[in-house]
């Protein structure tokens, strides 16, 4: 049985060579479905690599008060409000903090005191792409971002207003030959202040909430000062230690920022209440149906791959009667030329398919690196790729077989 199908395989090659247009654009078609395929899902899980990354880097069991819900089923906050919630200010955001107690919580007041700045550092000088955050001691750990060189803020360098810089590997590439030690304990120099830097960030890929890598955080009261922020608008965020105790925390918060603003007990909330664990059901949520968008829109390419497969290896049995009538002539039964055409269109998926799947992979890998992610091979989406080249070819290539095996040997010795 092994022979028979080797010699079937080894005929199927030469076919594959006397007929190279017609071999060449039936393995395109199959190429162009299985790629888009492969593509899509593998883009799609670099997508979800995003996500989760974008979930750690804003820390588990956190929430957040902003001035509006920021969220992704509603166009994050950027479509037309039919409610104008007023800023968080700076004394309600430290009376906040001063103010509230919950078990194994900790608060931190923070807010983006300006975008797109340059940096200086002797006579270097980067492009205005840096964001300056203004932070408190408690910044780094609500947020879970790590030093990795040198140290953060001390309660007391806040209090004492100290012009100190933590600031992200981005930084170090632009001013200081890409090295930590170079940086550390040097000055640089934002809108003309001058800052002492003492830590630097760890690096982190990039994600839909932003990058960390182009952050350079200073002392809250010293943005305030410098940028003029004394009515900015702050973000409040609480950290919670124990899964136990965040509704607890929770409430607690929504209790106390209500009593802040003065709401009356009838009164909606006048602020945005940014949950993690919300955050997580809905990035789930976008992930799931970008899988099956893919998916869709994958084996609808396949199926008309399959389509376009078939009519192909018609076409090549009506062209091949009369070889198909010599085999049947020198003996071949039934079961052999239908074998014979079965086995040329597994061929023919298989190549096709192979090189779809590399193209695939070469489109989910660029897109990742495009996002600063880690490439990480979709099993998933190559498991499911083999078996639709194999559905594919049992599909597009049983009927043109059966065909070619139902052929009359006269008739077909007499085709011209």
């Amino acid at each position: 049985m092994w022979k028979i199908i080797i010699d079937n395989i080894n005929i199927a090659l030469k076919s594959i060579k006397t007929q190279k247009a017609r071999a060449f654009i039936t393995m395109l078609i199959i190429a162009f479905g299985i790629m888009a395929l492969v593509g899509t899902l593998s883009v799609v899980n670099a997508i979800n690599t995003n996500f989760s990354a974008s979930l750690q880097s804003l820390g588990s069991n956190k929430f957040s008060f902003t001035r509006y819900e920021n969220s992704l089923l509603q166009g994050r906050g950027y479509k037309k409000r039919s409610k104008i919630n007023p800023k968080i200010t700076y004394r309600e955001a430290y009376d906040f903090k001063k103010r509230f107690h919950s078990p194994g919580a900790t608060v931190t007041i923070s807010y983006n005191a300006a975008h797109d700045m340059e940096v200086k550092s002797g006579d270097d000088k980067t492009d205005p792409k840096y964001l300056i955050t203004g932070i408190d001691e408690n910044y780094n750990k609500v947020n879970s971002l790590e030093i990795d060189t040198g140290k953060g803020f001390r309660q007391k360098d806040i209090e004492n207003n100290a012009h100190f810089a933590i600031i992200g590997k981005d930084l170090i590439k632009d001013l200081f030959d890409n090295k930590d030690e170079k940086a550390l304990q040097q000055e640089i120099i934002i809108k003309g202040y001058r800052f002492k830097i003492i830590g630097i960030l760890q690096s982190k890929q990039s994600t839909f909430a932003g990058s960390e890598n182009n952050k350079i955080l200073i002392p809250i009261n010293i943005a305030r000062s410098i940028f003029n922020k004394n009515n900015g608008n702050y973000s409040i965020e609480i950290g919670v230690n124990d899964k136990k105790n965040y509704e607890t925390s929770v409430s607690k918060a929504i209790a106390l920022m209500r009593n802040i603003r003065k709401l009356k007990p009838a009164e909606d909330n006048n602020f945005g209440i940014n949950r993690s664990d919300k955050l997580e059901e809905e990035l789930n949520k976008v992930n799931k149906s970008l899988r099956y968008f893919a998916l869709i829109i994958g084996l609808i390419t396949i199926l008309g791959s399959s389509i376009a497969l078939m009519n192909i290896m018609l076409v090549s049995v009506t062209e091949r009667t009369r070889e198909i009538g010599v085999r049947k002539a020198v003996g071949a039964n039934n079961s052999l030329v239908m074998l014979q055409f079965f086995i040329e269109t597994l061929v023919i998926t298989l190549i096709g398919g192979i090189v779809g799947i590399i193209f695939g992979l070469l489109i989910g890998f660029t897109v990742a690196k495009l996002m600063n992610n880690p490439f990480n091979m979709p099993w998933d989406a190559i498991g499911v790729a083999i078996f639709i080249i194999f559905v594919v070819a049992i599909i597009s290539g049983l009927y043109p077989a059966y065909k070619a095996s139902k052929l009359d040997p006269i008739q077909a010795l007499r085709y011209e």
